[in-house]
């Protein structure tokens, strides 16, 4: 796929990794679809958009509800002209233990803390998905979709909630991949490794430090270096129904 002037939509484009995969796409060439909650945030990453040469679109929209994905997709294709590829990115953390016992006390991770997770980083996906699959298939362009996995599919300490979920999309990038071929739609996934975002920015030095040490590339990714692979898959038309691992050599 040829990325100048193709309409790709990005969930969770309103800031951190979302908004720096637009850009960069954007510089590619790329008319992007901004999906998030926040007015505010998808307005700031228009405009970087658009400082990037390209043009982008806002549309507000929790990907858990089925109803607003469904309205949302179907005005990315009215309003843009089309639907040539999807960035599942939207997702949120609830970190806990699954249980933890102390003194005679006992701890565990609420249901709440669970469903919160699976709605966004499951459930949306699959209906984001669904949706882009449906709006591809009716223009008969082809397309393809890019879900953000995570090197916490193989399980990490903390994460049962969005390991599951993380191990899920890869799985249904696959699935779909298959499924999809015969409409000449694509599906793959990237699972990022530590990123250097406004989230890890936040961490305290000692303990970035440690995450670093643990990295056989001895730093931490950027955003760009995920673009970079998001513009891969997308613009190579044999690249489907695989996961692309970039997280500098380590391995959970």
């Amino acid at each position: 796929m040829k990325l100048q002037n193709k309409v790709i939509a990005i969930t969770g484009s309103g800031q951190g990794l979302g908004r720096a995969m637009a850009v960069h796409l954007a510089k590619e060439g790329a008319q992007i679809a901004i999906i998030d909650l926040n007015q505010e945030h998808m307005e700031e990453t228009r405009a970087q958009v658009e400082a990037a040469g390209s043009q982008a679109s806002v549309f507000v929209c929790n990907v858990a509800d089925e109803a607003q994905v469904e309205a949302t997709f179907q005005a990315i294709s009215e309003q843009m002209g089309g639907l040539h590829g999807l960035i599942n990115n939207a997702g949120i953390l609830r970190d806990g233990l699954l249980i933890k016992a102390k003194d005679g006390e006992v701890k565990k991770m609420s249901l709440a803390q669970w469903q919160a997770v699976i709605d966004v980083n499951l459930t949306g996906v699959f209906l984001c998905g669904r949706e882009a699959a449906e709006q591809m298939i009716k223009t008969n362009e082809g397309g393809c979709i890019i879900n953000i996995s995570s090197i916490a599919r193989a399980g990490n300490f903390g994460q049962t909630n969005y390991s599951a979920a993380k191990a899920g999309v890869a799985a249904m990038a696959v699935t779909w991949a298959k499924e999809l071929a015969r409409y000449k739609i694509r599906a793959n996934a990237i699972a990022p490794g530590f990123i250097a975002t406004e989230m890890t920015a936040g961490m305290k030095p000692e303990a970035l430090e440690k995450i670093c040490a643990g990295i056989p590339a001895g730093r931490m990714g950027t955003p760009d270096e995920i673009g970079d692979a998001a513009v891969f898959l997308l613009a190579n038309d044999y690249m489907s129904g695989r996961i692309i691992e970039v997280d500098g050599g380590l391995r959970l």
